[in-house]
């Protein structure tokens, strides 16, 4: 939109005429809530019951609360660069960029893990009973570390 500044004095009158009809208009209005108690009593008038008419209940609509969801408790490093020892990743959520780089230049994650401290982390693996099953690396597009299901 432009700029009032940027306006032609036509430009500026058809704003003005338009922002005076929609000050009309909405000053012509009745608040809802008056509305929607006319239209409670007007269906009561008839014999049924407002949530028969329009699907809704009686009261008000309340917002929505959120779920609160707990929150997980810090955990300590165990991934640590060599080459600067202020980047550490504890193994939650997404791989930080400075160990997502190593990777993709042919290093491997448990490479980087603090001696000691930790133990690799576990991907999300689907068991089958009581034994995973990997399939052995096929050309079809599917990587060999996906489990198979099912066989």
């Amino acid at each position: 939109m432009k700029s009032i500044e940027t306006l032609s004095l036509s430009e500026l009158e058809s704003l003005l005429l338009a922002a005076e009809k929609r000050k009309a208009l909405i000053s012509r209005r009745r608040p809802p809530s008056v509305v929607r108690n006319e239209l409670i009593a007007l269906a009561q008038s008839y014999g049924y019951a407002i949530h028969e008419i329009f699907d809704v209940s009686d009261a008000p609509r309340v917002a929505a609360r959120r779920i609160r969801t707990q929150k997980q408790g810090k955990v300590s490093a165990k991934y640590r660069d060599p080459e600067n020892k202020r980047n550490t990743w504890s193994g939650r959520g997404q791989m930080p960029r400075w160990l997502a780089d190593k990777v993709r230049r042919g290093a491997r994650v448990a490479d980087y893990l603090i001696p000691g401290l930790a133990r690799p982390t576990v991907k999300d693996v689907r068991s089958i009973g009581r034994r995973t099953v990997y399939k052995a690396e096929v050309h079809s597009g599917r990587s060999s570390s996906d489990p198979i299901k099912g066989r």
